[in-house]
């Protein structure tokens, strides 16, 4: 048996629900030049051990969101990918 992850478990109600133009859409979203010039900003602190802690909370509150939004395209894509098959 296939181990999957809590949060993967949580999530698959959600994909359950997926429709061709929600999945699509989900794969199309990406955060704004501003807020991507923003985070890389903050990410390249982060690597030099420079943020301040106002900082560090704030990639914190970016990076958790994004790690989601990450795992429901990944799922998008696979369920796009059984449509087409």
């Amino acid at each position: 048996m296939a181990t999957t992850s809590c949060l993967d478990r949580l999530l698959d109600p959600l994909t359950e629900a997926f429709t061709p133009k929600m999945a699509s859409a989900l794969l199309e979203l990406r955060a704004d030049s501003e807020l991507e010039a923003h985070i890389g900003a903050l990410r390249r602190k982060a690597n030099d051990g420079t943020l301040t802690l106002a900082e560090d909370a704030e990639y914190k509150d970016f990076v958790e969101p994004v790690d989601l939004i990450s795992i429901m395209q990944a799922k998008a894509r696979r369920f796009l990918d059984k449509q087409c098959a």
